[in-house]
């Protein structure tokens, strides 16, 4: 396939014209929201669609408003068997993701719940406040076998709601009595609340932090990530947290060609002042509904960019939005996503970010069972 270029529409005809599959809902009902639609999800067997008929009946319904609904979940540690990743457990204290990044991955989760992965993912939360109970619980079975923790790696345990259910904290708290490894992933400075946990288990080398940030564009992050901290605030987290003792990196996720790849090397030198120890680099995935959505995003936020991007993204992808293949939908493939992971390399090096990659410590562990927890049958 020849590489595409900004005027070739021989290579990708489609992409001349713009994505109207579905009705953008109206500004004044999403203001402050990353989506622009809410389409059903994928398992209904009806789709339905709001559209003007002429009586303005459109203009009486209600903004989206963010709903919280507890969920008494059954099981709290989630399993995986990629090769991408460097976990093979996660943790997961809430569905859905109040900061509403337009690209986020994980939207088509929420069409298991019978909701869209659009508007309903970032209004229709669910919390899980027994998670640290089941946490310890799950634990204390017998066979456990320790390996890092990781969370963030679905919606973000720091969320806005965090802030009133302090469901994240609690995990921590049983993390940090457990002497059980945890990393973390994040797009919020909320995570400098929880220092004092994570600089003890820091000190047992048991604790570190990634910021997730995207852009150094104010303007461009409220669109893109409208509920998320500013670029400003997360690298005062990464400061503040780095200061109190506790490893911490900067994961620019994702990098969008043509739209966030510029900034690739200033994020990375913030990241470095702001004393990071260790970077990465996701290149932007768009799985089901999150390629409609984020195409949406384009045409409305920045049309000009519509074509340039998608065509790069496509160049990368095999010529579709998105490839799920093992050992490429992190990066993507071909001279452009070669050229983002060298230029990532170059700076890293530059700068002496990931001169040692710090591996967690998963000796130290003490099973609920034996920590107090439970009486010890024989004592010790």
């Amino acid at each position: 396939m020849p590489r595409p270029t900004l005027n070739d529409s021989k290579t990708y005809p489609d992409l001349e014209q713009q994505p109207a599959p579905q009705a953008t809902v109206a500004e004044p009902r999403r203001r402050g929201r990353g989506a622009g639609l809410n389409m059903s999800g994928r398992f209904e067997r009806l789709a339905t669609e709001a559209f003007d008929d002429g009586w303005d009946g459109l203009e009486d319904l209600p903004a989206f408003k963010t709903s919280v609904q507890e969920e008494r979940a059954r099981t709290i540690i989630t399993r995986n068997a990629s090769p991408d990743l460097s976990f093979d457990r996660s943790v997961n204290p809430y569905r859905g993701c109040e900061h509403g990044c337009i690209y986020c991955f994980a939207r088509p989760s929420h069409a298991f719940m019978g909701l869209s992965p659009g508007l309903d993912f970032e209004t229709r939360l669910f919390a899980k406040p027994n998670a640290a109970e089941l946490l310890e619980r799950e634990l204390s079975r017998p066979g456990y076998t320790v390996r890092p923790i990781a969370i963030g790696t679905n919606t973000d345990p720091y969320q806005p709601i965090e802030r009133r259910y302090k469901i994240m904290r609690e995990v921590l708290e049983v993390l940090d009595r457990c002497n059980h490894p945890v990393a973390i992933v994040t797009k919020s400075a909320l995570v400098a609340r929880d220092a004092d946990i994570l600089s003890r288990m820091a000190e047992r080398n048991l604790a570190k932090v990634a910021l997730s940030i995207t852009t150094l564009d104010r303007k461009l992050c409220r669109a893109m990530e409208p509920r998320a901290s500013t670029p400003s605030k997360r690298l005062e987290a990464v400061k503040a947290l780095s200061d109190a003792g506790i490893p911490t990196s900067v994961m620019i996720a994702p990098v969008i060609p043509a739209l966030t790849d510029s900034e690739l090397e200033s994020i990375l030198e913030a990241a470095h002042e702001h004393g990071a120890a260790e970077a990465g680099f996701i290149l932007l995935r768009l799985p089901l509904e999150v390629s409609e959505l984020f195409r949406d995003w384009l045409v409305r936020e920045r049309p000009d960019k519509y074509r340039h991007v998608m065509s790069l993204i496509r160049s990368m992808r095999d010529g579709k939005d998105y490839d799920a293949k093992w050992g490429e939908r992190m990066r993507g493939k071909g001279p452009y996503a070669d050229q983002i992971a060298r230029r990532f390399q170059l700076a890293a090096k530059r700068l002496g970010l990931n001169t040692r990659r710090r591996k967690l410590d998963s000796e130290q562990f003490i099973s609920p069972q034996k920590g107090g927890v439970q009486l010890d049958l024989f004592g010790s």
